[in-house]
């Protein structure tokens, strides 16, 4: 098998360390698969699209993002029950883009025939990948969670994130105390994950705070290929940190949505000794 065979040639090459970093990065890239095919194609499909072609650029990521999710199930790289819980966080996302673009808290200016409020609809994919990506890689590295808040807490918060969002436009923004939230019920909260034989561990607001730069990063080559733009942007600037913030939140109630298919499983317990005879 070409997977067991390279695994060995590194193996045989690469410290102990440097292997586990190099399977890390293999195995993010690999949960990251869908995410990443989509912001190829939104960054390629830029520098290609011509304003009278028949077939809009919004139209046309809506259409490739529903082949590449079929493509997912058929291959078997995603199962049905994780496919559902991706089509719940599609809706949840979707909802809010509406809201959002009628609070003018951003704008997309290229035209679609499959619009919803105004929205298009392979924005929802977007969100979409977010679970995908989560989904996928508590599989891929057999992540496990200890200790883990009590579920009606978590859904309590993540029910909180998500209202803060549609609300902060009326009201004081609550986003500060929700952010203090996540520290007070996860900063126990350790990941264990397997790259490959080594098993490593990370606090669980920590991997939330990474994903989110990286969250902010797709944004950042979504704002520069225009297929979205805040207020102001007549010309691209790197989009406001605070939507790091943004992401932070809205990665726990996306933790929270995917708990549903993976419910949080607590490392295995170390094997008794023998008893000697």
């Amino acid at each position: 098998m070409l997977e067991t065979r390279l695994a060995a040639f590194f193996r045989a090459r690469l410290p102990d360390f440097a292997f586990e970093f190099l399977a890390f990065g293999i195995k993010q890239a690999w949960a990251s698969l869908y995410a990443g095919l989509m912001l190829a194609l939104i960054l390629g499909s830029k520098f290609v699209w011509q304003p009278d072609w028949a077939l809009a650029r919004y139209d046309f990521l809506l259409l490739a993002a529903i082949i590449l999710q079929g493509s997912l199930l058929l291959l078997r790289l995603e199962t049905p029950r994780e496919a559902a819980i991706i089509l719940i966080y599609h809706v949840v996302g979707t909802l809010m883009e509406i809201y959002k673009l009628r609070m003018g808290s951003w704008s997309y200016p290229e035209p679609g025939l499959f619009k919803l409020g105004g929205v298009p609809l392979f924005t929802g994919f977007m969100y979409a990948c977010v679970g995908s990506f989560m989904v996928r890689a508590i599989r891929i590295f057999d992540m496990r969670f200890a200790p883990y808040p009590a579920p009606w807490l978590t859904a309590l918060l993540a029910g909180a994130i998500y209202l803060n969002f549609f609300t902060h436009h009326f009201i004081w923004d609550f986003r500060y105390l929700l952010m203090a939230a996540t520290l007070v019920l996860f900063a126990r909260t350790r990941i264990t994950f397997t790259p490959s034989r080594q098993t490593f561990w990370m606090p669980l607001p920590l991997a939330a705070l990474l994903t989110a730069f990286f969250l902010w990063v797709a944004e950042n080559i979504g704002t520069l290929t225009g297929t979205w733009h805040y207020p102001g942007q007549k010309e691209w600037a790197l989009v406001s940190l605070s939507k790091l913030g943004s992401w932070y939140l809205l990665l726990f109630l996306s933790f929270v949505l995917v708990t549903i298919v993976h419910p949080p499983r607590a490392p295995d317990p170390p094997p008794h000794p023998r008893p000697q005879t």
